[in-house]
């Protein structure tokens, strides 16, 4: 039993923007870097491009709660985001930044970022496993990243004020761990950050100095329904693993 997304809400519309967004940015040679900040509406569950469906989301409860499940276009394991969640994704150019083409290096330079973010507010955070941010050994921040041949997207989640016990309902046990995590459910795994979306939204901002302003053109957002129509919103894809 499961609910996948099969109309495209503001939310669901978010999740697959990123991948229109990278795919526009391939074909346009001078596009812009970008950093994008959202909110989520309503409880998501969002699963990883390579997670297995079936087992990484408890789809009976997501049904049950009418909480839609969409596959996203990056790697890392499946999340669940939500009102008092901030989303946040990145644009770049590897050939303004070749260095980063080295995923190690790609990873160590957004999460630096991140980190320095959190910590313009009080907040003193560590990187541990692939890309997670960490408060007292707990799981803060999820991220993943997907890259093409000129620009990659990195994306992730920063958990404020949301209740953790939704994401803990609405997720079966990852198939992959980091050791850290040492087989912790996801309530003892994840905790808040100490802080609100709004407060991170403006540190993050001013830690991420971006090229010019960044504007949603009508065939940008065309794409991403389109986007949505032939692939995000199939079985083919959502249930591929």
């Amino acid at each position: 039993m499961q609910l996948f997304a099969k109309t495209l809400d503001p939310d669901i519309f978010n999740v697959v923007f990123d991948e229109a967004l990278l795919e526009e940015a391939e074909r346009e040679p001078d596009h812009s870097e970008v950093l994008r900040l959202w909110h989520p509406s309503k409880p998501l569950a969002v699963i990883g491009r390579s997670s297995p469906w079936q087992t990484e989301v408890n789809h009976a409860f997501c049904q049950q709660e009418n909480i839609p499940v969409v596959r996203r276009c990056s790697g890392g394991q499946s999340i669940v985001t939500g009102p008092g969640c901030l989303m946040y994704a990145v644009l770049l150019d590897y050939r303004r930044r070749p260095e980063l083409r080295m995923l190690d290096a790609a990873h160590r330079f957004v999460m630096t970022k991140m980190q320095s973010a959190l910590q313009t507010i009080g907040i003193q955070s560590l990187i541990e496993g692939t890309s997670d941010l960490t408060v007292n050994g707990r799981k803060v921040s999820g991220n993943a990243m997907r890259c093409k041949k000129n620009w990659f997207i990195y994306h992730g989640t920063m958990i404020c004020d949301m209740d953790i016990r939704v994401i803990e309902n609405c997720l079966g046990a990852p198939f992959r761990q980091p050791e850290y995590r040492q087989q912790r459910s996801h309530q003892d795994f994840l905790a808040q950050l100490n802080t609100t979306p709004a407060k991170l939204s403006a540190a993050i901002i001013e830690t991420w100095p971006t090229s010019g302003k960044f504007q949603l053109s009508d065939r940008l957002e065309a794409e991403t329904a389109k986007l949505f129509e032939t692939k995000y919103s199939t079985d083919v894809w959502n249930q591929k693993v």
